[in-house]
């Protein structure tokens, strides 16, 4: 697939993901872990970057991930499927940044992600979604420099990209870019999206594809 056109690629990404997309589990804990047979792409970002609502938009799904307004109610890894059988799945991670939850409880779930992130043999790129509103914060750039020192490859993608004017968004996409590539695991292409007004979704789905293998 990844020596197809653009077109194509993101025509085959689109197909596969109109079929099936279930809900596996949540893990509180690694002992909970799925079996790792297929490819995972995880999701991660500061609370309310808009996690679920890309995760729905990508799969076009109302509900397969909960929004919410209350940061941090993702508090355990979450695990979907896509296919039938299973060709990859999507893993939902915790917030990171503005949790609303007591200290020990947030550093019980900074220790289930750094974990999976560094050992997670079925792990194959990371998403770190950044608010296109804020640009990268300091919580972001730690959340970089962990998956630098781990040697964990990840895709950068701006979420709420309708939110700013066009003269804001491509200051955000060059300040975004020019620090992203300061980071020796991140790939070079930028992802923009809005979940909301479907922008960016093909080329994500098309980006999903390639990082599992497909």
């Amino acid at each position: 697939m990844s020596g197809a056109p653009a077109s194509e690629r993101e025509r085959q990404a689109n197909q596969l993901f109109s079929r099936r997309v279930d809900f596996l589990l949540s893990a509180p804990d690694l002992k909970f872990l799925p079996e790792p047979t297929v490819p995972e792409i995880a999701f991660c970002g500061r609370s309310n970057v808009g996690k679920s609502s890309l995760l729905n938009a990508l799969t076009g799904r109302r509900a397969i991930a909960r929004a919410s307004v209350t940061p941090g109610r993702t508090q355990e890894l979450n695990f979907f499927e896509v296919g039938a059988p299973t060709a990859f799945r999507l893993v939902d991670m915790p917030g990171y940044g503005f949790a609303r939850a007591p200290v020990k409880v947030v550093e019980r779930w900074k220790a289930l992600v750094r974990t999976y992130l560094r050992g997670r043999q079925a792990l194959a790129r990371v998403l770190v979604l950044v608010d296109a509103r804020h640009g990268l914060k300091d919580v972001d750039r730690e959340m970089m420099q962990m998956l630098d020192a781990a040697a964990v490859s990840y895709r950068v993608v701006l979420t709420k990209a309708d939110k700013l004017k066009a003269s804001e968004l491509a200051r955000v996409r060059e300040a975004t870019a020019a620090e992203s590539k300061r980071h020796v695991a991140a790939f070079p292409q930028l992802h923009i999206t809005s979940a909301e007004k479907g922008l960016g979704l093909p080329e994500l789905r098309a980006a999903v594809l390639e990082d599992a293998g497909l």
